[in-house]
């Protein structure tokens, strides 16, 4: 096997992922030589803004997808909920590996619980879909905007007016954080996720046959399954980081994959949800969109889009 060029973002979190993935592939094949290439995208260049205003999707993947056109690098290793739903032409997910924990973690000052934060405490997150499935559920409280790694926010958390941070408990667990920072882990009943939230999705040329066979050794096709029926899901609402857009798949008891779609305004008032179970992810996620569509959530879709082109 040829010497191979991972593109990574440059944050620590992205850095850390992509040595842990490189460390899978060399378990296989300890010969294997790799080396990351960092790269900084427009949405690591943008810290002072909230993503879901500078709009667009791929603002953390398309600098990386260049190079993959230019051949400068071999392979991505993106966090899949950062990869937009229509991959570009020439390009394809070689891989999804296993998949880290996909819930949200809330970690509160003192650990103190979600329900039972007091009026008017203020709940930290960048996250449209997080902040709207809170003020649905607990429409006492205030969502203040929040960015930055997790080393950065859990600091805001202690120095700044927060009560509490919501992030990806993917990010702790990858980062090797314990437990102990986690007031508690929001399961899905809570805090539905975002599409592909947990999952690495690993990107590279459709036509390297020799590195699509190497990564076909570390995919996981149960994972690859659930978050195709969440990025179906994802292209069929023609979600962006404009809208409150959730969606978790896993399988059940039955060996079937039980899916839940959600679409939300960001004040929380509006909610639209529904869950499917069968075996094919694709109709899957047609099938849970055209329910919603159907109950009226694309106007939430429509207007929200409209609002950000203007």
């Amino acid at each position: 096997m040829r010497k191979l060029v991972v593109g990574s973002r440059r944050s620590k979190l992205a850095l850390t992922q992509s040595k842990q993935f490189i460390d899978k592939l060399k378990a296989i094949d300890p010969s294997l030589e790799i080396e990351i290439k960092e790269i900084v995208t427009k949405g690591d260049r943008i810290v002072n803004q909230q993503l879901s205003k500078v709009g667009g999707k791929g603002l953390f993947v398309k600098e990386i997808q260049n190079e993959l056109f230019n051949n400068d690098i071999d392979m991505a290793i993106h966090s899949l909920k950062d990869v937009p739903s229509i991959i570009p032409e020439g390009l394809t997910l070689g891989c999804i590996p296993d998949r880290e924990i996909p819930f949200d973690a809330y970690i509160a000052k003192n650990h103190v619980p979600l329900e039972e934060l007091p009026k008017n405490s203020i709940v930290g997150t960048s996250s449209l879909r997080r902040g709207a499935q809170i003020l649905s559920k607990y429409p006492h409280l205030k969502i203040k905007w929040i960015r930055g790694n997790i080393d950065t926010r859990l600091n805001k958390l202690e120095t700044e007016d927060y009560d509490a941070i919501i992030l990806a408990a993917a990010g702790l667990k990858r980062m090797g954080w314990s437990d102990d920072v986690v007031t508690t882990y929001l399961d899905k009943d809570t805090l539905l996720p975002a599409i592909g939230q947990g999952a690495l999705g690993i990107e590279c040329r459709s036509n390297d046959i020799e590195l699509l066979e190497l990564l076909q050794k570390v995919h996981n096709n149960e994972v690859a399954n659930c978050v195709t029926a969440e990025r179906t899901f994802l292209a069929a609402m023609d979600g962006s980081c404009q809208v409150p857009i959730g969606g978790y798949a896993n399988y059940n008891n039955n060996n079937e994959i039980e899916f839940t779609g959600l679409i939300m305004t960001p004040d929380g008032k509006e909610r639209y949800e529904h869950t499917e179970v069968g075996t094919d992810p694709v109709k899957l996620g047609n099938r849970v969109s055209e329910i919603l569509k159907e109950q009226g959530a694309y106007e939430i879709i429509r207007k929200l889009n409209e609002e950000a082109s203007h």
